[in-house]
């Protein structure tokens, strides 16, 4: 029997996690809050001792990118201080360890896609605690996955797609950026991604590291993404708002964006024989999923 405890189930992705097809043979506990505080690390050393599992997912993350410039306390001890705790405790019991992370700890300022050995260069304070995060993994797990990935949405959660679907009905025109780059991922794929690399690297104890996920496909930028929404959705939805392209210095924010976020998946594929499917093919997934909601 392989324990696993997942952390941050509440979640897009956790959530998509929970709804998984997990390995034969794999006994799955998933927490978030109220039974875990991601703000008080003791809480995560006892329950990490409490359980012993073979391996452990972190999915839970505190994603605000904006608010996170202002709760710098609540980003840095949600995304790096909390990630640390469970990496040392990880590491006590010689447990595996999967840690999600994400593209702003790219600056965004190359031209091709990023591979993970790119240096760093978070453009904020959530880039800049996922890189923190992914730092004490490094240093404290041997036995670790990190994924960085991009652009996630899902049917469950607050998310892009299903904003753009709201305030598509109260608005007749909306503006997006069209000068950010990257490819979308939906969180169940992400999901079973995880799981497959997690299967892999336990089965053969080998290919741990750092890796890239996100769906495949042509890059797309925000606007362009938005307009494939409306357009996919069309047939249930109805006609969708006029969407207009405008740069990022019309729509600024408190954090600043990557400007380009695509990631190479070569890694990945070369790793564990797998390629993510083709954004607008998991786009139409959701799509079909909160159509039937």
């Amino acid at each position: 029997m392989t324990k696993v405890l997942v952390f941050g189930v509440a979640g897009q992705l956790g959530n998509a996690l929970g709804q998984a097809v997990w390995p034969t043979g794999w006994d799955v506990t998933a927490l978030d809050m109220p039974d875990i505080d991601f703000t008080k690390p003791e809480g995560l050393r006892a329950v990490i001792q409490r359980m012993k599992p073979v391996l452990i997912i972190n999915a839970a993350a505190y994603t605000a990118v904006d608010k996170a410039e202002a709760e710098t306390v609540l980003n840095w001890t949600i995304n790096a201080v909390a990630p640390a705790v469970i990496a040392e405790e990880a590491r006590k019991i010689g447990a595996a360890l999967v840690h999600v992370s994400t593209d702003y700890v790219y600056s965004g300022t190359k031209d091709e896609p990023w591979i993970e050995t790119d240096p760093v260069g978070p453009l904020g304070g959530y880039g800049s605690a996922k890189v923190a995060s992914e730092m004490a993994v490094t240093a404290l797990v041997d036995r670790h996955l990190i994924l960085r990935t991009s652009w996630v949405y899902a049917a469950h959660g607050n998310n892009f797609v299903k904003t753009m679907l709201r305030v598509g009905r109260e608005r007749d025109r909306l503006t997006v950026v069209d000068d950010q780059w990257g490819r979308p991922t939906d969180a169940a794929d992400l999901g079973d991604g995880i799981i497959l690399a997690a299967h892999h690297a336990l089965t053969k104890d080998a290919d741990w590291g750092t890796y890239q996920f996100s769906n495949s496909g042509e890059p797309v930028t925000w606007c362009g993404f938005a307009r494939e929404i409306f357009a996919r959705s069309a047939p249930w939805y109805g006609k969708g708002p006029e969407v207009a392209a405008i740069p990022t210095s019309e729509y600024p924010t408190p954090a600043r964006r990557p400007p380009n976020s695509v990631m190479s998946l070569d890694k990945w594929r070369k790793a564990f024989g797998h390629t993510p499917r083709a954004w607008p093919e998991a786009l139409d997934s959701v799509l079909a999923a909160l159509r039937d909601q």
